[in-house]
C-alpha cells in the first residue's frame, strides 16, 4: 500500500539549517507530484511546498520562500525538504504526500524543533 516514512528532522537553533527526507514506497513514485506539509502544535496542518513529477518544478508556500526548498530522487522514490535560516515558528512535524491525494494515508512525520 502507499506508505511515506520521513526522517531527518531534530533539535536545531535559530538561522541553522536541516534536511528532512521521505521515502515513498507503494505507487510510481515517478509518475505523482509531491507535497511537503508541516503541522506545528495546536495549529492546522499547512502546505509546504509542491514539486512536479521530474523536479523541473516547484513551489513553496510564500511565507517560506527564499528558505525553504523541495527536491526529488525519483530513482530512490525519495523527496526532500531543505531548509535554511530556521526561526522557532518553524518548530512542527514535516509530513510529505503526493499531491491532491487527500485518500492517502498519512506518515508518522519528522520532528522539527528550532530553539536556542
Amino acid at each position: 500500500q502507499v506508505q511515506f516514512v520521513e526522517s531527518g528532522g531534530g533539535l536545531v537553533q535559530p538561522g541553522g539549517s536541516l534536511r528532512p527526507s521521505c521515502a515513498a514506497s507503494g505507487f510510481t513514485f515517478s509518475e505523482y507530484f509531491m507535497s511537503w506539509y508541516r503541522q506545528a502544535s495546536e495549529r492546522e496542518r499547512e502546505l509546504v511546498a509542491t514539486i512536479s513529477t521530474s523536479g523541473s518544478l516547484t513551489n513553496t508556500a510564500d511565507n517560506l520562500k527564499g528558505r525553504f526548498t523541495i527536491s526529488r530522487d525519483n530513482a530512490n522514490n525519495t523527496v526532500y525538504l531543505q531548509m535554511t535560516s530556521l526561526k522557532p515558528e518553524d518548530t512542527a512535524v514535516y509530513y510529505c504526500r503526493r499531491t491532491h491525494k487527500p485518500s492517502d494515508n498519512w506518515g508518522q512525520g519528522t520532528q522539527v524543533t528550532v530553539s536556542s
